[in-house]
């Protein structure tokens, strides 16, 4: 309903009364206010397709990071490659003490990589790091990291997977 009150060059809004400047002006209002589709729903404007499109676009992220938390966290284990090694170290008795912030513990676990968790560890730091953990005093511990071998020797430095199998008589892969 457009009332064209052209004699005076206003356009009237039908249904708010509004009065408009131009016949494109009265159409946008038009369109933009009370434009209703077939359906007799309101059409979308523009600011709530954004928000939808950006709503969508969060919710598919969040699915995504669900989904990929959820496959990282069940997928199978891969046995490493030193573990039948890792474990025969630990059958020997072999056990390396360290401190959760030494750089040098820190290298010796990546040589074992995923079968570290088969070595006999004792961690000998206190939480704040600023302490040794009596349980590590007590074994004579003065640097990290520190080998103790079965027969109770012990070596306070990195060492080689090769040579940890030599003293230990444990084959490498």
């Amino acid at each position: 309903m457009v009332e064209d009150l052209s004699s005076n060059n206003k356009f009237k809004c039908g249904k708010c009364e509004r009065e408009f400047s131009s016949k494109e002006a009265l159409e946008m209002h038009m369109n933009a206010k009370h434009y209703e589709a077939s359906s007799g729903i309101k059409k979308l404007s523009n600011v709530n397709k954004k928000k939808m499109r950006n709503w969508g676009i969060v919710l598919l992220l969040v699915i995504i990071v669900v989904a990929a938390a959820y496959f990282l966290a069940f997928k199978p284990e891969a046995p490493g490659k030193y573990n039948d090694f890792a474990q025969c170290l630990t059958e020997k008795n072999a056990t390396m003490y360290g401190a959760w912030w030494c750089p040098h513990c820190k290298d010796q676990k990546d040589a074992f990589g995923a079968s570290w968790q088969y070595i006999n560890y004792i961690e000998c730091s206190t939480p704040d790091g600023n302490a040794q953990l009596p349980v590590c005093t007590n074994a004579g511990i003065n640097g990290y990291p520190t080998w103790e071998l079965g027969n109770g020797s012990k070596i306070d430095k990195v060492l080689t997977l090769k040579y940890l199998g030599q003293l230990t008589n444990c084959t490498l892969p």
